[in-house]
Order: C-alpha cells, then structure tokens, then sequence
C-alpha cells in the first residue's frame, strides 16, 4: 500500500475525529472513548497495511519463571 494513501487515511481519520470532538455535544468520557476506539482501529489498520499485524498477532509473552 502506498505511503501516500496511508497518510490522506491518517489525515481524513483525524480532521473527522477533531469535527466530531468540536462540533458534537456528547459527555466528556463518550468522547473519551470515542477516542480511544479509533485510534485503536487506526492503529489496527496501520499494522495491517504495513504488514506488521500478523507479526503482533504472533507474539506471545513468555511465562513467568
């Protein structure tokens, strides 16, 4: 996938994310979590686009001796 199109993803994400955040009246903690909730997915869908997800998806902490 092209650096570009990553970073016009990343752009639109965050102009709609600020539009919501100052122009919808919602309580502070649902926009906390609305927040949190997508920049979780854009993370997500970062590491897929890179290929990096699988790799996450494979890690396994090892058990504590």
């Amino acid at each position: 996938m092209p650096l570009v199109y990553i970073v016009l993803v990343l752009l639109i994400a965050g102009v709609v994310l600020w539009l919501i955040n100052t122009y919808v009246p919602m309580a502070g903690s649902i926009k906390a979590i609305l927040n949190a909730v997508v920049v979780v997915v854009v993370i997500i869908w970062v590491l897929q686009a890179t290929g990096l997800w699988n790799t996450v998806l494979q890690y396994r902490v090892p058990p504590h001796s």
